[in-house]
């Protein structure tokens, strides 16, 4: 009867092994295991019966370049063999009809999907399985593994967690958005692997990228790119204007999962539109699915360095209008990525939270993708560490050079080295409180790495010195709310012994987060007269009728006042930037698990085509909706 035995069944044991290997949800139609752990599969028999001492049993895995024949013994099994493929048959595990084997990969085995062969001998004949297909992940709870995270709280947040908060606004007004990352929802984990195969790396020479999958700054480097459509077939169009008719506006995205879907059932075209939280957000995803703990950050004031000198040019005109002379640019805020790795490719000192910036910003060795980068080699001004070091430098921690200048002239200038990176966020562990992470990334800066002040553009006579004499500062009342006046505070000091007469000249700019501002849309100008050795407090009120017509709830305002000495037309300049809060929405939850979502208007004026949409992960099938009625001033869900 040996000799007819056939392979009748494979049972994958989903449920066990999707419990052991903290995969549950992750998908319905396959196993997923990580790498370094054991997994178990039944083979079950018919025509014969398994007699261990007569037949052979190998098994062949493929992915499909890694082919590796397993054979059964057996023995207890080892776990986590670092070099190579395991399995054995437990005593206890192998009956007259089937057989209970347990497989364990390396603990640096590619991530991917693996073909499973059954090939069974016996001394009349050899027969061959194709059973069916297994995904190996990475493993944050092996210890050898690079992307091992030794705090299980860490692990949840950072891997198995599928919401979390974006902040953005500015650093003076944070605010806060849910995202759904939404690695439990269907189709995801698929368009995550199928990522990693339409990646030009894998498209050039597949068993290259298959052997490179081992390593999670290589996974860092590849899906990088492929998030941003920049290059290849990636996932997200980026876009900074107004017009999104033909695409949706980043603002309404809410989630991962819809992006995802829409990129994997188009057959790889681009989703419009994104920008760098929905970027960073996707990113997020795809790690947390693969295994790597990731984190969204956000850095508030963050630099965009152009010509890599880490120091940021501002140029403004004496009427406070801030003009587009610099590449350079200061974003009120950015998001990015931290994934945890060790990096065994760098000196010691470098493990641990790596930035991955997905959004098309600059090329880093000729592609549209940024990092992986020690924040310990930021922190530490390390500027020659991989990748894009002094790019994200700046980005955090770089010096702001703003030059006043007047018909090609300079008649003022400061080096600011406290304006950029004012604020670095994430979501607490286990909480929605924010998680203020400035102190990872910033360190004391030395007298050697303050940049020489470089030249005004275009300009006829040697910069005039500042005075001394004067000092200003600008701050905004509270937090501006869309829909309400905003009021401004300029404060003068004079610290002479003679009273001056000055002209303050106060601007305000529309701009987009991460561009510089437009023309000014509201202006003040006065005379003003400040005593020796006196303070003198000066109110403005940008009014709601001022700016209605102008800026959205979302938008950003770059605020400046010039002072200007009509004798010596030497001025000094104080900026600020700042961004609007939105009515808020509220939420109820009942008993019964019945949520009420109301939107109140609080607003001075009738809204109209207003919608309120609510979205549940593993809840909801899709987004609920609802329009608000011309005269209605609340709506509820």
């Amino acid at each position: 009867t040996e000799g007819n035995l056939r392979l009748r069944l494979v049972n994958f044991e989903h449920k066990e092994n999707h419990i052991s290997h903290e995969t549950q949800g992750l998908s319905e139609n396959h196993l997923v295991v990580r790498r370094g752990k054991p997994f178990k599969l039944t083979l079950m028999f018919g025509g014969g019966t398994w007699n261990p001492r007569t037949a052979s049993h190998l098994l062949m895995l493929g992915s499909p370049f890694i082919f590796c024949k397993l054979i059964f013994i057996e023995a207890p099994s080892k776990s986590g063999d670092l070099q190579r493929w395991s399995a054995a048959v437990h005593p206890g595990e192998s009956r007259s009809q089937s057989v209970t084997v347990n497989i364990c990969s390396p603990v640096l085995s590619s991530v991917g999907v693996y073909q499973l062969v059954v090939q069974i001998e016996t001394m009349q004949n050899k027969q061959t399985y194709a059973v069916g297909t297994f995904i190996l992940l990475c493993n944050p709870w092996h210890q050898d593994d690079p992307v091992y995270m030794p705090v299980k709280e860490q692990i949840e947040e950072y891997v198995k967690s599928d919401y979390g908060w974006v902040y953005f606004g500015s650093s003076a007004n944070v605010q806060s958005r849910p995202w759904l990352f939404g690695q439990y929802e269907s189709g995801v984990l698929e368009a995550c692997l199928t990522l990693l195969q339409v990646s030009p790396q894998h498209q050039r020479d597949s068993n290259k990228d298959y052997i490179l999958r081992t390593d999670p700054v290589y996974l860092s480097l590849v899906i990088c790119a492929m998030i941003n459509s920049k290059d290849d077939q990636g996932i997200l169009l980026g876009k900074w204007d107004n017009d999104y008719s033909d695409g949706v506006k980043p603002t309404d995205w809410t989630g991962s999962a819809d992006i995802l879907q829409q990129w994997l059932s188009s057959k790889f075209k681009p989703v419009r539109y994104g920008q760098c939280w929905v970027f960073a957000s996707v990113l997020c995803t795809v790690m947390r699915v693969l295994g790597i703990p990731s984190r969204v950050v956000t850095v508030f004031d963050a630099a965009h360095d152009t010509n890599a000198n880490t120091t940021i040019e501002e140029y403004y005109t004496t009427t406070g209008e801030k003009l587009g002379w610099s590449r350079d640019s200061i974003w009120n805020f950015h998001v990015w990525v931290e994934c945890w790795m060790r990096r065994s490719d760098l000196s010691p000192g470098f493990d641990g939270w790596q930035v991955v910036d997905p959004t098309p910003q600059e090329l880093s060795r000729g592609v549209y993708r940024c990092g992986p980068c020690p924040v310990a080699a930021i922190r530490e001004r390390c500027l020659l560490v991989p990748y894009d070091t002094p790019f994200l430098y700046a980005s955090v921690d770089g010096d702001v050079h703003r030059v006043i200048v007047d018909n090609g002239h300079v008649v003022g200038e400061t080096l600011d080295s406290k304006a950029v990176g004012r604020l670095i966020c994430t979501k607490s562990v286990g909480s929605s409180c924010l998680s203020n992470l400035t102190h990872s990334y910033k360190g004391l800066k030395s007298k050697k790495a303050l940049i020489t002040k470089p030249k005004a553009r275009q300009t006829s006579a040697e910069p005039t010195p500042m005075s001394e004499d004067e000092e200003m500062s600008l701050t905004i009342e509270g937090s501006p709310v869309f829909g309400k006046n905003i009021s401004f505070c300029v404060k003068v000091t004079n610290r002479s012994s003679q009273m001056r007469t000055l002209r303050e000249n106060f601007s305000t700019q529309l701009k987009e987060y991460n561009r510089n501002p437009q023309h000014s849309f509201w202006t003040a100008h006065k005379e003003i007269s400040i005593q020796p050795y006196k303070d003198l407090t000066l109110y403005h009120t940008l009014h709601y009728s001022d700016y209605e017509s102008t800026l959205a709830a979302d938008s950003v305002v770059n605020a400046a006042v010039v002072l200007q000495d009509p004798r010596t037309n030497e001025s000094i300049l104080s900026a600020q930037e700042f961004s609007m809060s939105c009515v808020p929405i509220e939420m109820e939850v009942k008993r019964h698990q019945t949520a009420h979502v109301t939107f109140t208007n609080q607003l001075d004026k009738v809204l109209s085509g207003a919608v309120l949409s609510v979205e549940g992960s593993g809840l909801l099938q899709q987004k609920q909706e609802t329009r608000l009625v011309y005269s209605q001033s609340v709506i509820q869900l």
